[in-house]
């Protein structure tokens, strides 16, 4: 089972909004050390009103690479926010990352419509700024 796969399931009993919120808190806290190197204004996703950090590492330069993301925020729900967007696209090829739109993931699983507008926003800001990157690597 796919990581994202775990975090829709573990979504799935989940019955109140604070549970999820804490739940997403945690995935935030889950996510690797991002270091202190690539919190660049390059890395930085404009767009969000917390600071978010997106790395992106292709595994080749052919012409549908597997693409690795690594990120980070400076809000403890933003960087679960973070969690599950890298859990959506981290390690699929650039044309796969293209077509999936995890704004549908968000609204399957109960979270967009308990988001600020503001984090939406920010959402949405990453979400763009993925599939941009992807959509430049696929030749």
């Amino acid at each position: 089972m796919s990581k994202i796969d775990e975090i829709i399931e573990d979504f799935s009993y989940l019955e109140d909004w604070e549970d999820r919120y804490r739940y997403v808190i945690e995935l935030g806290k889950a996510l690797p050390e991002l270091p202190e190197e690539d919190r660049t204004p390059d890395n930085k996703v404009k767009g969000c009103a917390s600071q978010v950090w997106l790395v992106t590492e292709p595994s080749e330069d052919g012409p549908d690479p597997v693409i690795t993301y690594r990120g980070d925020s400076d809000a403890h729900i933003v960087s679960g926010l973070v969690a599950i967007v890298l859990a959506a696209y981290s390690g699929r090829h650039a044309t796969e990352i293209v077509k999936l739109d995890a704004i549908d993931l968000f609204s399957k699983i109960g979270l967009i419509e308990h988001l600020s507008a503001q984090r939406a926003n920010g959402l949405r800001s990453m979400i763009q700024r993925i599939r941009e990157e992807a959509a430049r690597r696929v030749g």
